[in-house]
């Protein structure tokens, strides 16, 4: 059994607690109780959570665990000496550690991340950069492992660290299995960025939205906009106008986001051929896409992959 020890404190936020359903839904799937699951906090009892929820929590002392998780908040507080002092136990104790959010606060106060890489949410990342100058942030991570040492993004970005946990403890066909249950859209890799293509777009309407998401499906297939209007019913010129007015893009140009998004995707998720990638993504050709990824990353595909390989 997998002992798994999350530890809370008053006004943690309630998200927190994320990623012990990853956990509930792995030990339903393979049918025992791989996973035990114990919450604390400093001084036991009840907690109480950013939303005014209570959680039960035993106090933390003596345990061993496995694996030792710290929740996270909507602001940066001082971690207590108790804090930090069973922070620093678990990290020579636990095989591992890990700081979802600002949790990585937590890991950084105790100087447990101390020459090593980390995240955490982007809006605390300015903050983060300043008070541990010792800490590499990559800010831009949906979660980054460093030996034992885990750390992610903030808010959801929990669940996609608990079930790279998973995959790891467990295998890759159980946390796809759990994702699905869990109704993800899919589980992002560690190294894909924070920040989602089409939650960048932004549309207003029900229909650009079903445009957008019709791309998103299509793009190894989609070869012009008038394929995307016809696809909502407009006139290409009837769509190029609204898909501007409330992206404040050309739909070629957010295709290509789109399809920068996807091929990154591959990448991260697997060793297929570059010009796989291009043909399955929509860029038709490897030069095609070069080009796109000089524009949007500055560096060529076979540079993002390689500094894809040495974060891995």
């Amino acid at each position: 059994m997998h002992r798994v020890g999350l530890v809370l404190f008053p006004g943690v936020q309630v998200l927190s607690l994320a990623p012990l359903s990853v956990f509930e839904m792995a030990n339903g799937e393979i049918g025992r109780a791989f996973y035990d699951v114990t919450v604390l906090s400093e001084s036991g009892g009840q907690i109480g959570t950013s939303i005014g929820a209570v959680v039960d929590t035993q106090r933390f002392g003596r345990q061993r665990f496995d694996t030792v998780m710290f929740g996270g908040a909507t602001t940066i507080t001082q971690s207590s000496p108790k804090l930090l002092d069973f922070v620093r136990k678990s990290a020579r104790s636990a095989r591992r550690i890990a700081g979802p959010c600002t949790g990585a606060f937590v890991l950084a106060d105790a100087g447990i991340l101390d020459g090593r890489r980390a995240t955490t949410h982007w809006h605390f990342a300015r903050e983060f950069r300043s008070m541990y100058p010792r800490v590499t942030l990559e800010e831009d991570r949906i979660f980054i492992i460093d030996g034992p040492v885990w750390t992610s993004a903030g808010m959801t970005a929990s669940l996609d660290l608990a079930l790279a946990m998973v995959e790891k403890d467990l295998g890759l066909d159980i946390a796809r299995n759990v994702a699905r249950k869990m109704v993800l859209f899919h589980r992002r890799a560690g190294g894909q960025s924070q920040f989602s293509a089409l939650l960048e777009l932004d549309p207003k309407s029900d229909r650009i939205q079903s445009a957008l998401a019709y791309a998103r499906s299509n793009l190894r297939t989609l070869h012009s906009v008038d394929q995307l209007a016809d696809a909502v019913h407009l006139s290409p010129r009837q769509f190029s106008r609204a898909f501007r007015a409330e992206t404040g893009r050309s739909p070629a140009k957010a295709i290509e986001t789109l399809r920068l998004e996807a091929a990154r995707l591959m990448m991260e998720e697997g060793r297929h051929p570059i010009e796989v990638v291009a043909r399955e993504t929509g860029f038709a050709n490897r030069e095609r896409m070069r080009r796109a990824f000089l524009r949007a990353y500055g560096v060529p595909p076979q540079a993002l992959r390689r500094q894809i390989g040495v974060a891995a």
